[in-house]
């Protein structure tokens, strides 16, 4: 094993959007000596955070794309990723998991779990990721930690335990009592540099003993040693660290932390927290597949000198050309090494090799296992596997969800036409969820992405990092077509032209189905259709869905069953049959009652409790169902499923409604079926928008 890995963590800063991870991570750089000031995130210095590097970042307040540094805590090299917060950047979060051996799920000492904390949750344990809560903000009125600690047993279900308990909160929050050492810890000096140790305030020393007896009846389920000293009450702090540890890596235990990064409390004992608790490189099993066997697992070695494994999960147009981030998972990297990558099936030899600071970086000669570091000048897209040549491995692909909206984009002169090309290119390559093509019937080059400030941003970095004069149509949202009855169907494709024709006949039905896109099931018995035409059948239905006749957008919902057919020794073909497939599919379709689908979104207000009521009749107004409402003395939540043609220009209705004292998120959550009046609209439109485009 690498003598270093043990030494080593790779960690993630994930939140709900204003909880502070940005901040958090500018204080960590501070302490770790890798910055010698701190930036606030909207500071009045103008500078901006450390790791928001972007101009956008910096004129919003928010983080758009996941940073990643690496810093040293008491012999530690850990590198880490600061992910957005926003939904809508959601794959920037996706992607920096995929290659995290660990996490630090922030929370907000007033707002609690909240919407987008739920989602971070859920992408933590689709990736298996141990974590480590930090409630921060308890300098904030409102602020009650306990509350969010049994938030994130009941809400994310998780077996969250409490490391530290503050003292004082709101205005007069001073430090922290250490659980573990059962010390009162004090950050003092101008940013909290100094650290202070003392005897625990007389007024919290009952509460400490209590919360203690909590903590290590918890960690006693994952050490015996544990739980035979606490039977003793001769348990030992080192007993507790390791047994905390076990549990936190068998993500069976969630230690948290508590503070406050922007008063510069807190966040040096949350990083002995990650060193004592988040896992090595070395502890996370991590596995390929094997493209030479059938895809086969192989277990991957956390070993320097085993054949190379690396997954490039982000891709950066720079000021230099691409950089490729990539995480090593087995062997190492040199300059001038020769690797392979499985998707492309083509070789390059490593040039530069560098390690990142937010948007800086400085040159390295080696990297090796459990490494996150970065590529100069190699072309390949994001998820691509790298081997040593002789090996033929892929690393899993991350989960990609598809766009749900799309808006219409036209240059106004030839030069910003070149630079609009320019851009998109790069943006594809770069962020799989943000999709562009040209409109075959109306010649428009249409974008599209995950909400509103997803395509507002790529729009805004065309003007202003390609020059590239832009003009957009209106947002138009990914609707989708279904049957909802079964309807048969016979089709016979003949055409003769002199020579050789084409002959093809298909019988069978469609029928609708739920939780899957399309299926094709194969009934032909007897040969009636040789075998080499069934795959063509398959091919020609998937190609008719593309387009339904309603309003033109793509049918979901379908299995299509073949049962009869007939061939031509002499006539038929794979095109026959794919043809066949295509107007058997066209001709059934209004026989099966079509109708339209809608996204709709999973939305999350937030606002003061005397706006309830406005938030509520705007959800209403959106057609809009009201799931939950969770109201407490200082936020009130409105958890809602609203149609996404609704939402469009949600964000200024809901700032006027509350005196901008309200935010929300909203991410996809299912598609469901347009009302009746509205699908007639849809149609209307869609008809006179087609025999627009014939007649130009």
């Amino acid at each position: 094993m690498n003598r270093n890995m043990e030494a080593m963590r790779n960690i993630g800063i994930s939140a709900h959007i204003d909880s502070g991870k940005t901040t958090l991570t500018e204080r960590i750089l501070f302490y770790c000596q890798k910055i010698h000031a701190i930036h606030e995130v909207r500071g009045k210095d103008g500078v901006g955070a450390t790791m928001d590097s972007m101009e956008l970042e910096k004129e919003r307040g928010i983080t758009i794309a996941s940073a990643a540094t690496n810093v040293s805590w008491k012999g530690h090299s850990i590198n880490i990723i600061d992910t957005p917060g926003h939904v809508d950047f959601t794959i920037e979060v996706e992607r920096a998991l995929r290659v995290l051996d660990g996490a630090i799920l922030v929370l907000c000492a007033v707002g609690g779990v909240q919407s987008q904390s739920i989602t971070v949750d859920r992408q933590l344990k689709r990736y298996g990721v141990p974590r480590l809560a930090f409630i921060n903000k308890c300098d904030r009125t409102g602020a009650d930690p306990f509350r969010v600690k049994d938030q994130i047993v009941d809400q994310l279900g998780l077996n969250a335990v409490m490391m530290q308990m503050p003292i004082g909160l709101e205005g007069r929050h001073e430090g922290v009592v250490d659980l573990v050492t059962m010390k009162a810890v004090y950050f003092e000096g101008g940013a909290g540099e100094t650290i202070r140790e003392s005897d625990i305030p007389a007024e919290l020393r009952a509460e400490a003993e209590a919360r203690r007896e909590e903590l290590i009846d918890a960690a006693s389920m994952f050490s015996d040693e544990l739980a035979g000293a606490y039977l003793d009450e001769e348990a030992t702090e080192e007993q507790i660290r390791s047994a905390v540890r076990a549990g936190t890596i068998s993500r069976e235990l969630v230690p948290v932390f508590v503070g406050s990064a922007y008063k510069n409390k807190g966040v040096q004992a949350l990083l002995d927290g990650v060193v004592a608790y988040l896992p090595n490189p070395a502890q996370v099993e991590n596995v390929a597949l094997d493209l030479d066997h059938d895809e086969a697992e192989v277990r991957l070695l956390p070993d320097p000198q085993a054949p190379t494994v690396a997954l490039a999960f982000k891709l950066e147009d720079g000021r230099y050309g691409q950089l490729t981030y990539i995480r090593i998972y087995q062997g190492s990297v040199k300059k001038g090494t020769e690797l392979y990558n499985t998707r492309s099936q083509s070789r390059f030899r490593v040039g530069r090799l560098v390690r990142m600071h937010a948007s800086s970086m400085e040159d390295i000669g080696e990297a090796s296992c459990g490494d996150i570091v970065a590529l100069f000048g190699v072309d390949c897209a994001s998820g691509d596997t790298f081997v040593s040549p002789g090996i033929n491995y892929s690393m899993t692909s991350m989960y990609v969800p598809e766009p749900v909206i799309s808006l219409a984009i036209t240059s106004k002169d030839k030069k910003s036409a070149d630079n609009m090309s320019k851009a998109l290119n790069r943006f594809c390559k770069e962020d799989p969820t943000f999709k562009t093509f040209v409109d075959p019937e109306s010649q428009q080059t249409i974008i599209q992405g995950m909400g509103e400030l997803h395509l507002d941003v790529y729009v805004e970095r065309m003007r202003r990092e390609y020059r590239a004069d832009v003009i957009t149509g209106a947002p138009e949202v990914a609707y989708r077509e279904s049957i909802t009855r079964t309807a048969s169907f016979d089709y016979t494709h003949r055409k003769q032209t002199g020579g050789s024709g084409q002959y093809a006949r298909i019988a069978g039905a469609i029928e609708p189905i739920e939780d899957q896109e399309y299926e094709f099931v194969n009934k032909i018995r007897g040969g009636a259709i040789p075998t080499e035409y069934i795959p063509a059948c398959d091919k020609g239905f998937r190609e008719a869905m593309k387009k339904g006749s309603l309003i033109g957008f793509p049918v979901v919902g379908v299995r299509v069953t073949i049962v009869d057919g007939t061939a031509h020794s002499v006539d038929s073909s794979d095109l026959a049959f794919q043809t066949a497939a295509i107007g058997a599919f066209r001709e059934v379709y209004r026989s099966a009652a079509p109708r339209i689908l809608e996204p709709i979104m999973k939305v999350s207000v937030e606002s003061p409790p005397e706006y309830a009521g406005s938030v509520f009749a705007s959800i209403n107004q959106r057609r809009g169902i009201i799931v939950s409402s969770v109201e407490s003395e200082t936020v009130t939540r409105v958890d809602a499923e609203v149609p996404l043609s609704e939402m469009f220009g949600y964000s200024t209705v809901i700032r006027s409604l509350t005196q901008g004292k309200a935010e929300y998120t909203m991410e996809f959550l299912k598609y469901g079926k347009v009302p009746k009046s509205i699908a007639e609209e849809l149609i209307e439109e869609m008809t006179k928008d087609r025999a627009a485009v014939v007649a130009r």
